[in-house]
């Protein structure tokens, strides 16, 4: 059964089974409607496939249909780092993304598939019996590293998609392998010269200190972003004051949402996360402003 209607509430950032959640973006617009959410954004990792797909039922259920996209990037000093993985949002919201940015977008997405194939092998390697074809039809459009944490619980080489990241998949882990990613500078200018506007995406994952996020945040400001996503399902009190500390000070827009994933994040609701999310309309109201101004 649905719950209580949601008061002029939004929620900007969501995934569906075209990326790493596992709900069809028709269905999260019916989960949206039920719960009586406004406004729904869905950022997709690399891929604007699931926005795409839920654009006629969105306009057929009367739901407001934001197109955003969350893109993987890294923070480097020297072109030869790892780097620090950071990564933005982008919210289109006087117009879909141009044709160069969908073809920039598919360059992404054949890295994602050659990290695939390098990964399967690697875990075969170790003798995990993981075929590259069972991911696929997991992870349909765009599968990665979570698709293959899920087989592995469903083959019970671990009991949990965390513990298949910290024995396998992680940065750190024995089966990692890298895929090309782009440099964070490059993803918000890709963004921002396709008509978006690029923000910081849970800005918890990158450091707890404030100092070390003023820091950081001055130096993005610099690389041209210009929104951070306030309010998020990994956000206490204390995280959202800090974060609307810095928007104001280098006069920043804001962003808000759940990061809902469906069952591949137990317990995070649609809309209000795990409870401690509530972002409202005038959010998304001043982005369309902002955005028309620029």
């Amino acid at each position: 059964m649905p719950g209580p209607p949601l008061l002029h509430l939004i929620d900007l950032h969501t995934h569906t089974d075209e990326s790493d959640g596992t709900v069809a973006p028709g269905r999260l617009v019916e989960m949206a409607r039920s719960i009586g959410l406004e406004a729904l954004g869905i950022c997709d990792h690399d891929t604007l496939a699931g926005y795409d797909q839920a654009i006629a039922p969105a306009r057929a259920a009367g739901l407001e249909l934001v197109c955003g996209i969350e893109l993987s990037t890294r923070r480097r000093r020297r072109p030869e780092e790892r780097g620090q993985p950071v990564h933005v949002l982008g919210y289109f919201l006087n117009a879909p993304p141009s044709a160069e940015f969908r073809a920039w977008i598919e360059r992404l997405q054949d890295s994602r598939r050659d990290r695939n194939r390098r990964l399967a092998a690697r875990l075969q390697s170790l003798g995990l019996d993981i075929q590259l074809e069972e991911v696929i039809r997991m992870g349909r459009s765009l599968a990665g590293r979570p698709h293959f944490a899920r087989l592995m619980v469903e083959k019970g080489y671990v009991s949990t998609i965390q513990q298949a990241f910290e024995l396998y998949l992680g940065e750190s882990a024995q089966a990692y392998v890298e895929r090309e990613e782009p440099d964070l500078q490059d993803g918000i200018r890709r963004i921002a010269d396709a008509g978006g506007l690029p923000s910081l995406a849970h800005p918890v994952r990158l450091s707890k200190r404030a100092q070390v996020m003023e820091r950081l945040v001055a130096e993005m400001h610099d690389l041209g972003l210009r929104a951070i996503e306030v309010w998020h399902s990994e956000h206490g009190p204390r995280d959202v004051e800090l974060y609307l500390a810095l928007a104001r000070r280098h006069g920043w827009a804001v962003t808000g949402g759940t990061d809902f994933h469906g069952d591949t994040k137990p317990g995070l609701a649609l809309g209000t996360g795990y409870g401690n999310v509530a972002v409202t309309r005038e959010v998304l109201d001043n982005l369309r402003v902002l955005s028309a101004r620029r």
